[in-house]
């Protein structure tokens, strides 16, 4: 089928050229402005010589020349590759070179990561584009590179003219996952894919285009691209954007414009919460309340509750966004879960045989659907380890009930045994990061001459506090089996993390000492 990602912006134009696509610091961007912008951005990358398959990446933090490159690369059938600008220039380098990248576009705040790689990267002399992000203090364009506005500005408006045209299974972009146990590996999304989240995630929200939706996600990520600004374009609904997220400025946003859905993550409506910045806020124009994950503590959700927000939490991966979430009506009943399959993915548990499993019995989380990555870039065995007879394996624990509400347990190499016994740690961090003295936990399983494996936690405390085991394991008596309660502690001042967000357990297990 000859489309493609691209035509959202060509068509509203036409359709709604005055509407408010976005919002981008306090500035409308219209529908017609940002298809004109789109444009110059395609045909400024034609006049480069850039063709389709052809790989572009971007190190910019949210701004609507991000859009403008995102979609002039689905105009004319580049493939996509936004960086992480949490990234360090070792990072940056790999994914750059893994994917083969033609030209960057990169904003001054991140100038100091690319100059070290340019000799050891396929970037091309030329197409090394930097962008002023807006803020005091960070270097004019170096001589190794190219003013963004001064190339793009002078280009024509008129709509970009290709030699081949575009199919629906034709890459758009290449996402790479955070890659916590080894290499991060790329997933490749086609047009047709993004579609079809398109149509889910306005079916899930009711989508219509008078609804604002208020989410300072970044768009590097695959939530605030394909989750919330690919959906709302296509819907011609607008949202909202910060170059970053303010936890004060995130309710004032709220009140000032008025949102209809809410996307944001536990970490950053704990954020919120704790300044107290929502106090006196109000919140009457939320429809929906999208977010979460299995680490959102109950105390959390109840917090929010009592502001008049209901979070609906959901489920997904950069190989499969959104594939699941909790319908509204749902969210006391089945408090805990994270809801039923979307209308264009079918979701079950199945044993490690390949069967289904019954309700209420654990296994791995799978998939199949419209939605479901083309592969990984370049890495056809894990492609197919991946995604088996067309099912993609998430490599997720989780259960049904008998109502087919799904909950997500652990990831499946995290799990541990103990005395015969399967222990999931995330069951536990949920319950322990709620304990008013820790700010963040994580388990692991270390080895035990007794039990085989035993759980040891690593417990970040919130500032001025200490913990012993004694207080944990009180903590959780009467909320889970004592064979699950971490037989270690240990209290470390930070977690490793990825450049997403997510913990290194490899890491820890690696680095790891018995006390």
């Amino acid at each position: 089928m000859k489309w493609n990602i691209g035509k959202i912006t060509s068509k509203r134009a036409t359709a709604t050229p005055d509407k408010t696509a976005f919002v981008f610091e306090d500035i409308n961007i219209t529908y017609g402005y940002l298809n004109e912008e789109t444009n110059r951005v395609a045909n400024y990358f034609l006049s480069k010589g850039l063709k389709k398959g052809d790989r572009i990446s971007v190190l910019l933090a949210n701004c609507p020349e991000f859009m403008a490159i995102y979609l002039a690369a689905a105009k004319i059938g580049l493939i996509f590759v936004p960086l992480n600008v949490r990234m360090v220039s070792g990072e940056i380098k790999y994914q750059l070179n893994d994917c083969g990248s033609r030209l960057l576009v990169f904003h001054d705040a991140f100038a100091g990561n690319v100059e070290p790689l340019r000799s050891s990267v396929q970037v091309e002399e030329g197409k090394y584009l930097w962008l002023k992000i807006g803020v005091p203090g960070f270097p004019d364009c170096p001589e190794w590179s190219v003013d963004y506005h001064q190339v793009i500005d002078e280009n024509s408006t008129d709509e970009p003219t290709v030699n081949e045209s575009i199919d629906m299974d034709d890459p758009l972009a290449i996402i790479y996952t955070s890659g916590v146990t080894g290499n991060p590996k790329g997933a490749v999304l086609s047009h047709g894919q993004t579609y079809f989240k398109n149509f889910q995630m306005i079916m899930y929200t009711d989508m219509s285009a008078d609804d604002i939706f208020l989410s300072q996600l970044p768009l590097f990520h695959s939530g605030g691209l394909f989750i919330i600004a690919t959906p709302v374009l296509c819907r011609g609904a607008s949202f909202i954007m910060r170059l970053k997220f303010e936890p004060e400025q995130f309710a004032k946003d709220i009140e000032k414009y008025k949102p209809t859905v809410i996307f944001a993550l536990t970490t950053m409506w704990r954020l919120i919460l704790q300044s107290k910045a929502l106090d006196n806020i109000d919140v009457r124009s939320v429809k929906y309340i999208l977010g979460g994950g299995e680490r959102t503590p109950i105390s959390l959700l109840k917090e929010l509750a009592e502001k008049g927000l209901y979070m609906q939490q959901g489920f997904g991966q950069t190989e499969n966004s959104a594939m699941m979430i909790l319908p509204k009506k749902d969210i006391i009943r089945k408090e805990g879960s994270i809801g039923l399959p979307g209308f264009f993915t079918e979701i079950w548990i199945q044993d490690i045989d390949g069967n289904r499993t019954p309700p209420g019995e654990i296994g791995e989380i799978v998939a199949t659907g419209p939605t479901v990555m083309s592969g990984y870039w370049n890495l056809p065995d894990k492609t197919k380890e991946t995604i088996v007879d067309g099912v993609l394996h998430t490599g997720d624990l989780g259960y049904m009930d008998g109502d087919g509400y799904f909950y997500i347990v652990d990831r499946a190499k995290d799990m541990y045994r103990s005395g015969g016994e399967n222990v999931y740690p995330a069951q536990i961090e949920k319950i322990l990061i709620d304990h008013p003295k820790i700010e963040n936990v994580s388990i692991i399983g270390v080895p035990d001459d007794k039990w085989g494996e035993v759980g040891k936690a690593f417990i970040v405390c919130t500032k001025g506090e200490s913990i012993t085991k004694e207080e944990v394991h009180e903590y959780l008596s009467g909320k889970i089996a004592k064979y699950k309660f971490p037989a270690h502690i240990e209290m470390i001042d930070d977690l490793p993390m990825t450049a997403t967000g997510k913990i290194k357990k490899a890491e820890l297990k690696k680095t790891n000492r018995l006390e």
